[in-house]
Formats: structure tokens, sequence, C-alpha cells
């Protein structure tokens, strides 16, 4: 095994089992048994490291930047909007490849929940100002969305949302995105979670 792959393993144990914020490249380096200049070296940063590792093409950061970028009232048609935009790229394919591995393997859907979460859509509500006490709760409301979209668009080709027009599932779901993300607390108890 090369060291570039004995790296690629040891990032994928340690992000998979402490996460993406407790997982250190000195930690990732011993348990590959290399220096860590050789991490930087091959991969640059951590988080370039954690893209390696799931094998992702897309960085969700120049994502995020882009949908907080308008009106806040237009924010869910903006991320079903990129969303379809980046499935549908030939980064989609590597995707649907990484979420197929995530239902097999319990280390890659450690990494998938980290990196959707953790990743993309965290910062996401952290940009909208979402209080800490709702993010959990939206941001799942909000991967369950997107997760089956993936599903019955790209995994199973559900017709006729697989072949739909973006502008025709954007108008379908972007409300519903909209709400997760920014609607108000609904009903007598705190739909947001436990209080």
């Amino acid at each position: 095994m090369s060291s570039r792959d004995a790296v690629l393993r040891a990032a994928r144990e340690q992000f998979s089992r402490k996460g993406y914020d407790a997982a250190t490249v000195r930690a990732i380096a011993a348990e590959a048994g290399v220096d860590p200049s050789m991490i930087n070296h091959h991969f640059g940063t951590k988080e370039q490291l954690f893209m390696a590792a799931l094998e992702l093409p897309v960085d969700p950061k120049e994502h995020v930047t882009a949908i907080l970028n308008g009106s806040r009232a237009d924010v869910g048609e903006r991320l079903v909007t990129r969303f379809l935009t980046v499935w549908d790229s030939p980064a989609g394919a590597a995707g649907v490849a990484v979420l197929r591995t995530a239902m097999q393997h319990e280390w890659s859907a450690a990494l998938v929940r980290e990196f959707i979460l953790n990743r993309a859509i965290n910062p996401l509500l952290a940009g909208l100002g979402v209080p800490a006490e709702e993010a959990s709760w939206r941001g799942s409301l909000v991967a369950s969305q997107l997760s089956g979209l993936i599903l019955t668009r790209y995994l199973i080709k559900l017709e006729p949302i697989a072949s739909a027009p973006h502008a025709v599932v954007v108008q379908a779901l972007g409300p519903t995105i909209q709400r997760y993300l920014t609607g108000t607390k609904y009903g007598e108890r705190d739909a947001w979670g436990p209080r």
C-alpha cells in the first residue's frame, strides 16, 4: 500500500470515528505511519484531505456562498437550483458513487453525514442566522428533502421527477426547503425540537 493510500485509509477512519473537527492531521499521519508534512504536501489542507477521503469533486464553500448571496426570501429556490446544477453535472456521477458506498459501509455513511451537515448545511444555516437550538432540526429536514431528491431523481430515476426540468423541480421543492430553512415555528409546541 502506498503512503498516499495509507493516509486516505487513516483519514477515513479518523473522520468517521471522530468527526471532521476532532480529527487532526497529526493523528491521521500517526495512524498512517507518515510525517504530517507529507499530508500537507500531497493534500494541502485538512479540508482538502477530507474531500479526497470522500472522493468528492465538489467543495461546498463556494456553493454555500452563492446560495447566501441574495434575498433571504428566495434562499430555498437558490439552494434547489444550485443542488440540481451540481447533481446534473459530471460531479453528480461521483456523488452517486459516494452515496452508493455510504449505503453499504458505515465508515462511508459517517463521512457523508459529516460532509452534508458540517460542511454544507450547517454553514448555510449559520449564514442565515438560524439559532443553534433550531439548526439541528432544520438541517435534518433539509437533508431529508434533498436526500429524497437524490434518491428519486438520480438513483432510482422515478418519473416524472427524474427528467423534470430544473425550473419545475425548483418550483415544487423550493418553498418546502424555504420553510425548513427560515419558516417560523408553528403549533402549540416548538416544532424545531424539545424545549
